[in-house]
């Protein structure tokens, strides 16, 4: 009985869904951070004959970058989270004024999940004596402990991601040379992405190649929008 326990435990193990929230935010702070520091490098270094502007421009899109990317995320979970806790208190007052039609419509939610119907009513009967609100709340709303939205972590994951990010690009406008930097920000970045979408790939258990490609793809398309921009302006910093 114990080994048949620890073999579903480890089976359960393989799945990836539960690191989907910060999972996500981490991907989206990291990929904006090495993208937006680069671009604006590139930009810059495009425009200008000087480090010290690369520098100073890359430096300040690092630290507002971090700190938009972390507040938006708070301020966005956390509208998620207000609304999810709206339906919440709704879902209490609607299972103490109505809570035949709220049993129904559990049934009916089973029903067609393909439970026979006496089996579905059965079924919205035990969960509603064992716990209506949770029953409710979690095949109704849809709401359940992985897809929470949790502002704190995915405000502390996307802000410090995007710090990580962005401190890539940052150290090569630092060390390497300024004639050939736009290029060498380009072929760093790109190096840089491809860890990332193959990270990310990896631990989200999907596929290495597909997000590799979909990343320096459209990171490509963000960079050399970037440089045109600088060079079509063509205006001398410093």
């Amino acid at each position: 009985m114990t080994e048949k326990t620890d073999d579903l435990d480890n089976y359960l193990d393989n799945h990836y869904i539960h690191r989907s929230n910060w999972l996500r935010a981490a991907v989206l702070g990291a990929n904006d951070g090495i993208l937006s520091t680069a671009s604006i490098a590139i930009g810059v270094a495009a425009a200008s004959d000087m480090r010290e502007p690369v520098i100073l421009a890359t430096l300040a899109g690092l630290v507002a970058g971090a700190l938009s990317m972390a507040a938006g995320e708070y301020v966005s979970v956390s509208s998620q989270t207000d609304v999810e806790k709206a339906d919440i208190e709704r879902e209490k007052i609607e299972l103490k004024e109505m809570p035949k039609l709220e049993l129904q419509r559990l049934a009916e939610i089973y029903e067609k999940r393909g439970l026979k119907k006496d089996t579905a009513l059965t079924v919205a009967k035990e969960l509603t004596e064992h716990d209506a609100l949770g029953a409710h709340i979690r095949d109704e709303l849809g709401i359940n402990e992985i897809s929470q939205a949790k502002p704190m972590q995915a405000a502390f994951a996307s802000g410090a991601a995007f710090t990580v990010g962005g401190l890539l690009p940052f150290l090569v406008t630092l060390f390497l040379p300024l004639k050939s930097m736009a290029y060498s920000l380009y072929g760093f970045a790109l190096f840089f992405l491809i860890i990332l979408g193959a990270l990310a790939a990896r631990t989200g258990g999907s596929s290495i190649a597909k997000a590799v490609i979909r990343i320096t793809f459209w990171g490509t398309i963000a960079m050399g929008l970037t440089a045109l921009v600088g060079y079509f302006f063509n205006v001398n910093v410093g």
